[in-house]
């Protein structure tokens, strides 16, 4: 992985993703005690910056490989990106995605076009249903972050949050990333490093799924002891990633750790100070600085709203909290 390669996946995403916005309220820097810049990915296609990977990531492979189809495993976002990207891309797409997703990522990757398979992710293991069902049917298998081209795809959302950042003057913050995996994680610090190195990648995770803070902490990959049962479900992952965690033991700094209610009140506070509907994983970021902002320096931060595909009775819940 390397600059380069973020480089020429925003060159074929142009035109395709979106650039998403760089947002600030007075009412929210008012509550975390300093300034607080969000990127808005619950804005991009599909709802999640998972699109950028997933785009990045078919757009590399060869058309007559792309043509056979493609199949990826996934809790929701990453299923709605490659779903949507492989039908603007004219083939087909497999979807494998636990039983237990938030009901509207199951209907919007249908509604793109993929056919879905469930699992219980507690007692059936996605990988080997991937690579069986990939080679049963001839079809690519588009792994969720521990894939180059998609590494490559997230690492543009870093690439923009460097220009935007620049465009407000803002050379020296922390950059507070909803943590799941790592892709998106160390894509963005690996596009940081390159093009605004003042600017220093921080993971956020759900308290009792906190593997990268815990795998930062120990120098090594440590692995959660549950696979399931919390509500920021696009940012659960059994493991950092053998690529991601490299990237990110050398690039980030220490992990945050949030709790169901901290992600659900900042889901609240994104929608009353900037009107954006955020998902509890994809608020996690925010609940860090919003409610440890002790743990984090600076007179700026930068976090990511990481995706907005939410069940309506999940954010009438955060909104009773408002």
């Amino acid at each position: 992985m390397n600059i380069d390669m973020i480089r020429a996946a925003a060159e074929r995403l142009n035109g395709h993703a979106l650039r998403t916005p760089f947002l600030n309220s007075p009412l929210l820097d008012a509550l975390a005690g300093r300034r607080v810049w969000v990127k808005a990915e619950c804005l991009q296609l599909t709802g999640s910056f998972k699109f950028r990977g997933a785009w990045s990531a078919l757009s590399a492979l060869d058309p007559k490989v792309r043509a056979k189809g493609v199949i990826a495993f996934s809790s929701g976002n990453h299923a709605q990106g490659v779903a949507l990207a492989a039908k603007m891309h004219d083939t087909s797409a497999v979807i494998v995605m636990p039983a237990d997703s938030p009901a509207m990522k199951l209907e919007n990757t249908r509604a793109y076009g993929a056919e879905v398979i469930t699992y219980d992710r507690d007692t059936e293991d996605r990988n080997e249903i991937g690579a069986r069902i990939s080679q049963e049917r001839g079809l690519t298998l588009i792994k969720p972050f521990d894939e180059p081209q998609v590494i490559a795809g997230q690492g543009t959302c870093g690439l923009e949050i460097a220009q935007q950042a620049t465009e407000q003057g803002i050379t020296d913050a922390q950059v507070i990333v909803c943590c799941g995996g790592g892709g998106l994680t160390s894509g963005i610090a690996l596009a940081l490093e390159a093009e605004a190195p003042g600017l220093r990648v921080r993971p956020a995770e759900p308290e009792g799924f906190d593997d990268v803070a815990r795998s930062l902490h120990a120098g090594e990959i440590k692995r959660n002891l549950r696979t399931s049962g919390n509500l920021c479900d696009a940012i659960i992952t059994p493991q950092p990633g053998d690529l991601t965690f490299p990237i990110m033991k050398r690039l980030c700094g220490a992990g945050l750790v949030i709790t169901e209610d901290q992600a659900l009140a900042a889901m609240a506070h994104a929608w009353n100070r900037l009107k954006l509907v955020a998902e509890p994983g994809g608020a996690a970021a925010l609940a860090a600085v919003l409610f440890h902002g002790d743990e984090i320096q600076g007179d700026d931060v930068i976090v990511t709203i990481s995706g907005g595909n939410v069940d309506a009775a999940v954010f009438a819940r955060a909104l009773e909290l408002a």
